[in-house]
């Protein structure tokens, strides 16, 4: 008799691929997928635990699973992931959740697959978050991969930088890369299995070193191997990010022209109070020196409004940056606590209305500048990776352009998983709308 999984995913690029990891595993010992709740035989929770609200969340859906369990006794829930790495969260899922038989942390996940053989031959539950001070990089894992004609590609794993507001070094570990060789092998398979779009992975992907070659050369020998393919990466640290990377972007016609670029804030201030190390003026010059190697690319950002500390003047320095920026696009949320975390214990925590009323305006100024930028692609031709059936409307197909733009394909004549040209025809949002060129 068939045997079914089903993984419910929270959070980020990092986690979208550690459940593929984990699909892998469940069907190395012949498990199936379904989105079936009821006829799942195991449901995994691939947990995230940067925001306090993504948490939550996550608690409630596991606690909603209890019916399940005790309509079907033998259905193996598995929490896994950031969310469990954390020490009384791990022990809240062990004492307080009893219908739950396996809780991993992020630095076990190798041990995912003796953890169902535990509780299939011995019923036993499993409770594991040993996250070593160097722990050790399994190469092993088996994938399913689940993200259409893109792959992800770890290039290393952990974070060193201890942001005041993150808890990803504790839950995630100090930073680790791989070995440059594996993942040139990696990317090489990936290529030949038909994948057109590689991107590389890590919480900073410029920090990359290992035994001499450095982000900026890794990509180079990725960007060389043979095969019609792009070449993405996320994330890039401010501190980090060298004019020798961007100088490699604009070498190679494989390398896509988009750069996540990350500020947090426009303030000096909260930049310094964040432990970002760097200021605003280091980060705009940054921009300006990609505007120069890189006319045409997308910038995108993520900014935090309401950290303990920001005042009127602080948020309107970060205003300030957006609008001399002019990003693509910006990912935009409120400060939320994390416990563990330096800024927790921060004094002038910001009011919720404060909260409430910075994002808002920090949203419409973006909006305002996203509007603006699309309106320059009316009336042009860009190349785009169809990457699925597009959620606006009927069978309209979707995809990003080299500057990762999402794009809008509103005629037939071209498939998912292939690149295809676009004339833009008009705007909607932050989306572009096309039909596929003539040749």
């Amino acid at each position: 008799m068939a045997k079914f999984y089903k993984i419910i995913t929270y959070g980020c690029q990092m986690n979208l691929h550690d459940s593929e990891k984990i699909a892998g595993m469940l069907e190395d010992k012949g498990y199936l997928t379904t989105a079936d709740d009821n006829k799942a035989d195991i449901i995994v929770f691939n947990t995230c635990c940067i925001r306090h609200t993504a948490e939550r969340k996550a608690l409630g859906n596991i606690s909603a699973y209890k019916q399940f369990k005790e309509s079907n006794p033998k259905l193996i829930l598995a929490v896994v992931g950031c969310m469990s790495q954390q020490p009384e969260i791990n022990k809240l899922l062990i004492d307080s959740y009893p219908f739950i038989d396996i809780v991993l942390g992020t630095g076990n996940l190798a041990a995912f697959s003796k953890a169902i053989d535990a509780k299939l031959r011995e019923n036993r539950r499993t409770s594991w978050r040993r996250l070593d001070e160097k722990p050790i990089i399994d190469e092993g894992y088996p994938l399913v991969r689940t993200s259409g004609a893109n792959a992800w590609l770890d290039i290393t794993y952990g974070c060193d930088n201890f942001c005041s507001y993150c808890i990803v070094p504790y839950v995630r570990g100090r930073e680790r890369s791989r070995d440059d060789g594996l993942i040139v092998k990696e990317a090489t398979a990936l290529i030949a299995q038909g994948y057109k779009e590689i991107t590389l992975l890590g919480q900073n992907v410029n920090s990359y070193y290992y035994n001499g070659v450095d982000f900026a050369a890794l990509l180079e020998r990725v960007a060389k191997l043979d095969g019609d393919f792009r070449l993405r990466f996320l994330t890039s640290h401010p501190k980090d990010l060298s004019e020798k990377v961007v100088c490699a972007i604009a070498c190679s016609e494989k390398i896509s022209k988009f750069i996540h670029l990350p500020v947090q804030a426009g303030s000096n201030k909260v930049l310094a109070s964040m432990n970002r190390k760097y200021t605003r003026e280091h980060y705009l010059s940054l921009i300006e020196m990609i505007r120069n190697k890189l006319p045409k690319a997308g910038i995108t950002t993520d900014i935090m409004v309401g950290f303990p500390g920001e005042q009127d003047k602080d948020f309107q320095d970060t205003l300030d940056l957006v609008r001399q920026a002019r990003f693509s696009s910006a990912f935009t949320f409120k400060y939320s606590r994390r416990k563990g975390t330096t800024a927790d214990q921060m004094e002038q925590q910001v009011p919720e209305d404060v909260k409430k009323a910075r994002i808002r305006e920090l949203i419409s100024t973006q909006n305002q500048i996203t509007l603006e930028l699309s309106k320059d692609y009316i009336g042009k031709t860009v190349r785009v990776l169809v990457e699925d059936k597009s959620s606006r409307a009927g069978n309209t197909l979707c995809g990003r352009e080299d500057t990762g733009r999402l794009v809008n394909i509103e005629d037939a004549g071209s498939r998912i998983g292939d690149f295809c040209n676009v004339l833009i025809t008009h705007t909607k949002a932050s989306s572009l709308w096309g039909r596929v060129a003539s040749e």
